[in-house]
């Protein structure tokens, strides 16, 4: 008779497939609380401390690991020693393991991560052992033990045993998944106790959940698959209306949200290839968008849009006049969500405010063909707020270009922005050098049909980078700039200081540069 060794916390399916195994004639064993629900329910199952003579102890800390609970497991059938030594100890094997692990990602996803090093007992406890050890064993000796870690798999497991069609080819899948659920589980415990910082470990492990495969990834010939970080499964966002979301829209997405998050008034950035078109503050969300689209109306065809307040029937209305991808924005009313909707295909996203989802992601990564690159996200604005010139920002000047520069930090490198307070007039971006970028710009500035003098707002710019050269800040007078905020740093640094005093404009030097490749 076959013997199945069953230990699960979570019961999904779990009291069916027993009894299909049963009337198959498996033996079932199970661990004290799998037992207990199978007994119960009329489904005869011995409990693993009957099958090893061994009580449970330790408070349930050890039930499984047993000598003879893993010869049963590992012993190779056709090894006629094996065979012998577990005839001797009288051990019976076990060809089929049914395990699942102890909640640790759900727990932890409600308490904090450690501080000053003390980890919560509750945290502790949830982190399974034996469980671990099971699905390792029974996956090593996949050719003889079947192994499941998953309900999801019991309905054609079941299939495949009436039908004897379960091949070693589908053992060997069921061991691989095994295997990558208990890297991912034990990840999750290493993420979790790297209360510092993960640049202390030699080895790191990142905890990745597959959430959707999308249909292709920047280009259709390429195949691509959506996976996240435990402390942001099915928190992001919610789509509501539209198409299924491609590999682009979820890079504008992240892009344009975070950054009109930045802002505390309401506020719109529109973004598209992951650069801004444009962003604004307004007094109302209609406001900021006609004000951000006034930017680069050109380029915000088809591009991602985000709020950092609700959306309401006046800014759905100016919305629909405009093709767009994806619309972003903590809630919607529900007028405004019916004119939305007119247009099938556009994507609707809601988001929480909820700090918690940016709170836990302190790392940003991107593979290389040469390896893993880890880096702190870019999180600050600036160390200092150094006064360069003799001539200083008015207070009008430096609330823009606050603004200006926390937009710069989502522009590609080499980054300028030219903004009227709260509102930006010209992006330049992703240029191999900062002058060209400048004149990119301006050429998006003298696009916009708005008479800057009539706006009685003086007209500034941010840099991501230093200045090597005073030709920026040449440029920058020629077309109205009164005063240009950049992180300093450059050895010519007094050379763009003099210009600028020769124009009489305000230099503000911040001390930290906002690359962005």
């Amino acid at each position: 008779m076959l013997t199945a060794l069953i230990s699960v916390s979570d019961k999904t399916g779990i009291i069916g497939f027993a009894r299909e195994l049963k009337s198959l004639g498996w033996n079932l064993v199970a661990s004290s609380g799998t037992s207990n629900l199978l007994n119960q329910t009329g489904i005869k199952c011995k409990e693993i401390s009957v099958l090893v003579n061994s009580p449970e102890i330790l408070d349930g800390r050890v039930k499984t690991l047993n000598p003879k609970i893993y010869a049963g497991i590992l012993a190779v059938r056709d090894n006629k020693s094996h065979m012998e030594q577990l005839l001797a100890s009288q051990i019976t094997l076990i060809d089929m393991v049914v395990v699942d692990l102890y909640p640790f990602e759900t727990i932890t996803s409600k308490i904090q991560k450690p501080i000053n090093k003390q980890i919560d007992q509750k945290v502790i406890e949830n982190i399974d052992i034996g469980g671990v050890s099971l699905l390792r064993a029974a996956a090593k000796n996949y050719r003889d033990v079947i192994v499941l870690c998953s309900h999801c798999d019991y309905i054609n497991v079941i299939k495949m045993l009436k039908s004897d069609t379960i091949s070693e080819e589908i053992k060997l899948q069921l061991a691989a998944k095994a295997f990558g659920y208990t890297s991912y589980y034990d990840s999750l415990i290493s993420n979790y106790f790297t209360y510092d910082s993960i640049f202390n470990l030699n080895k790191l492990t990142i905890p990745i959940k597959k959430l959707s495969k999308l249909r292709y990834g920047e280009n259709p010939h390429q195949k691509a698959t959506l996976y996240s970080h435990p402390t942001n499964h099915n928190k992001y966002f919610k789509q509501i209306h539209g198409k299924e979301l491609s590999y682009n829209n979820y890079l504008d997405l992240e892009s344009a949200y975070n950054l009109v998050n930045e802002f505390d008034k309401p506020s719109c950035a529109i973004v598209k290839h992951n650069n801004p078109c444009g962003c604004a503050s307004g007094k109302d969300p209609k406001d900021a968008y006609l004000k951000a689209l006034l930017c680069d109306p050109l380029s915000s065809f088809g591009g991602i849009i985000a709020f950092n307040t609700s959306v309401d029937k006046d800014t759905a209305i100016e919305l629909n006049k405009l093709f767009v991808e994806c619309i972003i924005a903590p809630n919607y009313t529900n007028t405004a969500i019916k004119i939305l909707s007119t247009k099938k295909n556009v994507r609707l996203l809601i988001r929480e405010n909820d700090s918690s989802i940016t709170d836990n992601v302190h790392y940003e990564y991107k593979i290389t063909d040469y390896g893993l690159l880890i880096q702190d996200k870019d999180n600050e604005l600036m160390s200092e707020m150094k006064i360069a010139t003799e001539k200083p920002p008015t207070d009008i000047e430096m609330c823009s270009l606050i603004f200006a520069l926390t937009v710069a930090k989502y522009v590609k490198s080499n980054a300028i922005v030219l903004a009227v307070g709260e509102q930006t007039i010209g992006i330049g971006a992703g240029q191999m050098s900062r002058i060209d970028s400048l004149k990119i710009a301006t050429y998006k500035m003298r696009a916009i049909k708005m008479n800057l003098e009539k706006n009685l707002l003086p007209i500034i710019l941010a840099s991501d980078g230093f200045f090597p050269f005073p030709d920026v800040v040449a440029l920058a007078h020629k077309i109205g700039v009164t005063a240009i905020i950049q992180p300093g740093g450059s050895i010519k640094d007094n050379d763009s200081i003099q210009e600028a005093q020769k124009h009489n404009m305000a230099m503000v030097i911040t001390g930290m540069r906002h690359f962005k490749h």
